[in-house]
């Protein structure tokens, strides 16, 4: 059955290919901030482990609200490992970092989510489609906090 929700194919397409991007660097941002709750050690260890869980488990929860957008816009979500590799601009670590340079690195990829989603605000400002307006902008403000509170245990 054919979508008739104001939008059409070719900008739907378009939005999806943003939220393949999306989901991509938050399903990885996930699994990196899953591998960091594991292992880290040191001095921070307690505070680390219990921040870790609390940002995975939210990032749990997005991918499944970005793939089910993918969905209602008539396409399938990608979700296998190589899909998001392509797709992703979050690097994976190597071996296990010290407890500061997974704080680095979870800031910078905190980031890198909050640029795949504003990228994508021009095409969906001239779809109209404000369901994705919506969920971009309040992937934005996590990310955006999350990058701010781990930036501060940075600073001396």
């Amino acid at each position: 059955m054919e979508i008739d929700i104001g939008i059409s194919e070719q900008e739907r397409r378009g939005i999806v290919d943003g939220l393949s991007r999306l989901l991509a660097d938050t399903y990885t941002l996930y699994l990196k901030t899953h591998n960091f709750h594991w292992n880290v050690k040191g001095p921070m260890f307690q505070t680390l482990h219990l921040m870790f869980e609390t940002q995975y488990t939210e990032l749990a929860a997005a991918v499944d609200v970005i793939a089910e957008r993918i969905r209602a816009l008539g396409s399938p979500a990608p979700g296998t490992y190589s899909m998001f590799s392509a797709l992703t601009g979050i690097k994976e670590p190597d071996g296990v970092p010290a407890a500061e340079e997974m704080i680095r690195q979870l800031v910078q990829d905190q980031e890198t989510v909050v640029k795949t989603a504003r990228a994508m605000f021009k095409a969906v400002d001239n779809a109209g489609d404000e369901p994705t307006a919506d969920l971009l902008t309040q992937r934005m403000q996590v990310h955006e906090k999350t990058a701010w509170m781990l930036r501060s245990l940075l600073e001396k």
